[in-house]
Formats: C-alpha cells, structure tokens, sequence
C-alpha cells in the first residue's frame, strides 16, 4: 500500500475519532437533571399560556405546518 493511502486512512481514523469525542461531550453536556427538566417545562408552558392569552394582533403568525401546495 503507498504511504498516501496510509495517511488518507489515518486521516479518516482521526476524523471519525474527533467526531466520537465530540458527540460524547455533547450528551454530557445536555444531560439534564430530573428538576431542570422540570423546570424548563414550566417555562414553556408559561411562557405559551401567555402567548395564548395575548390579544390577536400580538400574536405570533400561526405555523403551517409546511404543508403548502405540492404536499
């Protein structure tokens, strides 16, 4: 094997290895806690009941869905 095809494969090792590394620090980072899950619920949830309760011409513009013509 040439030395070239050694290094792309090393390469592509590393790549694949940052990638891991990466996403494992990710999970940890976004592991959250039983009471800030908690806690974050009740935010969305407030935070949509005032939404809710606001007058219709301060609401925000409903969502479709993406379902346009041609779906």
């Amino acid at each position: 094997m040439r030395w070239w095809k050694m290094l792309g494969l090393a390469g592509v090792a590393g790549v694949a290895a940052s990638g891991a590394v990466i996403a494992r620090a990710e999970r940890r980072r976004r592991a959250y806690t039983p009471d800030e899950i908690r806690e974050r619920l009740h935010a969305r949830l407030a935070e949509a009941s005032q939404i809710r309760q606001a007058p219709p011409a301060l609401r925000p513009p409903a969502s479709d869905g993406g379902s346009g013509p041609g779906r």
